[in-house]
């Protein structure tokens, strides 16, 4: 298993394969990159760049964009990576729109699970967040999903102040209803203006409090930030509360890769990314091999004591 500096084992990548989407979320942080161009990895990279994960340790590799189905060949992309020894599990992360027509498919191909964006069950506030989507097409999405086998099915509900702050119990019920895990997302300061970031925070203390008290058992994900989860009669609530947390920086494993390869340290920090195009495109495992341990040896805590 790989270390970092700080003593802290990489063992899952988030690997973006597109930098295109469907929707325009106002808090989307895409990664914690910026689109630079239009050059996205092509399938042998992809592979490439997960093989060369697997054999320092990673275990996982979830796939992000963008928005994933909107790249053509993602199923050769799910297909190329899920037989690749030592790793344990691809899974991807979507915000619904095309997962109807996909989620079969995707199960066929080697995908064991799915992340998927929904803030909102509101249609009105879903499409004002998402600049026009349609969450009825999430909702068929999350049942095809559900019903296909890609489990646990994850509803990602990032928490907006005014908006969606009053939606906690009713996303509990759905999520109950359809057998999926709700993962409760504390918004992040990333690549979104302060004053959005100021009008739309939302601590997630109180919803923590809250969920305690209503929790028959609550424990920890040692894989995963040491996030805590709350384990309801109905259902299980995760909760992810990365700001001003240094338990939650301190249990990080995970390392991201942009759509044109450049590996990042870490999401909250800008200008720290280890570009790997031209090792990609000469096919120099040794280059490539060298800038992923050079991105791991650059992670650091960003929230310290």
């Amino acid at each position: 298993m790989l270390l970092d500096l700080y003593n802290r084992p990489v063992y899952n990548i988030r690997l973006s394969i597109t930098s295109k989407c469907n929707l325009k979320c106002f808090y989307c942080h895409n990664e914690g990159f910026s689109k630079t161009d239009n050059e996205e990895l092509s399938v042998d990279e992809i592979e490439r760049i997960a093989n060369l994960a697997a054999s320092y340790g990673v275990k996982s590799v979830k796939l992000t964009g963008g928005e994933p189905l909107c790249r053509n060949d993602v199923l050769e992309i799910v297909h190329s990576i899920s037989s690749i020894s030592g790793l344990k599990e691809v899974s991807l992360v979507t915000n619904g729109q095309l997962l109807k027509d996909y989620a079969l498919r995707l199960k066929v191909a080697g995908l064991k699970r799915v992340n998927v964006s929904l803030p909102t069950l509101d249609d009105i506030k879903y499409r004002e967040i998402t600049g026009g989507g349609n969450v009825t097409n999430v909702l068929h999405g999350i049942k095809e999903a559900c019903d296909v086998g890609l489990n646990p099915v994850k509803i990602n509900m990032v928490l907006l102040k005014g908006i969606n702050e009053n939606e906690v119990d009713a996303m509990i019920s759905y999520s109950a209803s359809v057998g999926a895990i709700l993962q409760i997302i504390e918004l992040e300061p990333v690549r979104i203006l302060p004053k959005l970031y100021g009008e739309y925070h939302e601590p997630v203390d109180e919803l923590e409090s809250m969920l305690l008290k209503r929790a028959k058992n609550v424990y920890f994900r040692d894989d995963m930030h040491k996030r805590k989860i709350f384990e309801l009669d109905s259902t299980k609530v995760e909760v992810v509360h990365p700001i001003e947390n240094s338990e939650f920086c301190a249990n990080c494993n995970r390392l991201r890769v942009a759509y044109n390869g450049a590996f990042k340290p870490c999401l909250m920090v800008t200008g720290n990314e280890v570009e790997t195009k031209m090792y990609l495109k000469n096919k120099d495992y040794d280059g490539l091999r060298l800038a992923f341990l050079k991105a791991v040896m650059l992670r650091k805590p960003y929230c310290v004591k």
